[in-house]
């Protein structure tokens, strides 16, 4: 069964200059290809052989770099959002998507397996599955814990809290797009909060292995490590 992957690439990369003022931000070079390349490359290994890329911001550089994608060996194809249209918005503009499909930021690095994500996504029969991970969450300031009578019983300094995020990496059922309004700003905290108001619930698919947002400098030299090191 062919996969389809919705890469979202249309974001102006602004947390990552100075590398995104004069190429849009999935074409920056990490180590020797562009993240967007690598990406492209981990989804064929699993199966992945048609991408559709929502583009805004520098199109004309994505389009003109990967083509139709068959220098690659794989099915490029492109929607062009005319305004900004955040992260989930971007599907109202793309027809005859499958039934079931993968959603992924372009400025992910990971080892996630991608087909068992989707298996466990297709046999549960979610609506939407989220890809999540565990990060550590360090307070700048020192906790007070107190009792009923406001009595001081406990200090922690700066602890460190762990708490589960999105990764970038979502599954998603054709029947979500019946909360996507059509040409319009909406974002993954936008779909979040209308799936649990109206009961049809999103699920998680944990990811316990590497995984970087390259969004921000000291995250462009994380990557560079990574990629050089498999």
């Amino acid at each position: 069964m062919s996969k389809v992957a919705v890469i979202l690439a249309g974001g102006l990369g602004t947390r990552l200059k100075p590398y995104t003022v004069t190429i849009p931000k999935p074409l920056v070079p990490i180590h020797d290809k562009p993240v967007l390349e690598h990406l492209i490359l981990a989804l064929k290994k699993h199966g992945f052989s048609k991408y559709i890329i929502t583009l805004n911001h520098m199109s004309s550089f994505i389009r003109a770099y990967f083509g139709d994608g068959s220098e690659l060996g794989v099915v490029i194809e492109y929607s062009e959002e005319k305004k900004r249209l955040s992260t989930i918005g971007p599907l109202s503009m793309i027809e005859g998507l499958p039934d079931n499909f993968l959603i992924i930021n372009s400025d992910v690095l990971t080892d996630l397996d991608f087909s068992a994500m989707w298996e466990d996504h297709i046999q549960k029969d979610n609506i939407f599955t989220v890809g999540t991970y565990s990060v550590e969450v360090k307070s700048e300031f020192g906790e007070l814990v107190t009792n009923e009578t406001n009595s001081i019983v406990e200090f922690r300094e700066k602890p460190i809290m762990r708490r589960l995020v999105s990764m970038g990496v979502y599954m998603a059922k054709k029947e979500v797009l019946r909360y996507v309004p059509s040409d319009t700003f909406y974002g993954f905290d936008h779909l979040m909060l209308d799936l649990i108001d109206s009961k049809d619930f999103a699920s998680t698919y944990n990811h316990e292995g590497y995984w970087l947002d390259i969004g921000r400098p000291s995250d462009y030299e994380r990557a560079e490590n990574y990629i050089a090191k498999i």
